[in-house]
């Protein structure tokens, strides 16, 4: 997977982010071997939506697990709503339930 560009092995992990899972952008930075690179992994997913095929961005959320790329899916409540038609409740824009839901791509992958 190294020698993909670093936008592209973002994708390939959120992919395989299950249904009903939520991580966040510094566990995929971190597995991806880029600690620092958060920040660049919400950039990539920022720019999913112009990739090809689907990318299930709205699965990544802060370490907090608020829904802090909301922005990005055009209407504000697009990004809440597809996690609960997942099965993972949102309340004030935050994960319920966060660390029992939360997948690690380093543990999982």
């Amino acid at each position: 997977m190294t020698n993909k560009p670093f936008f592209e092995q973002v994708y390939e992990v959120v992919r395989r982010i299950p249904p009903g899972r939520v991580t966040t952008y510094g566990a995929i930075a971190r597995y991806l071997g880029a600690a620092r690179s958060a920040r660049m992994v919400g950039w990539a997913l920022h720019q999913a939506f112009s990739s090809e095929g689907f990318i299930p961005a709205h699965r990544v959320v802060n370490r907090r697990g608020l829904l802090t790329g909301k922005h990005a899916f055009g209407f504000p409540g697009t990004m809440r709503q597809l996690l609960e038609n997942e099965g993972v409740e949102v309340q004030d824009d935050r994960v319920v339930r966060f660390r029992e839901l939360f997948w690690d791509p380093s543990e999982n992958l």
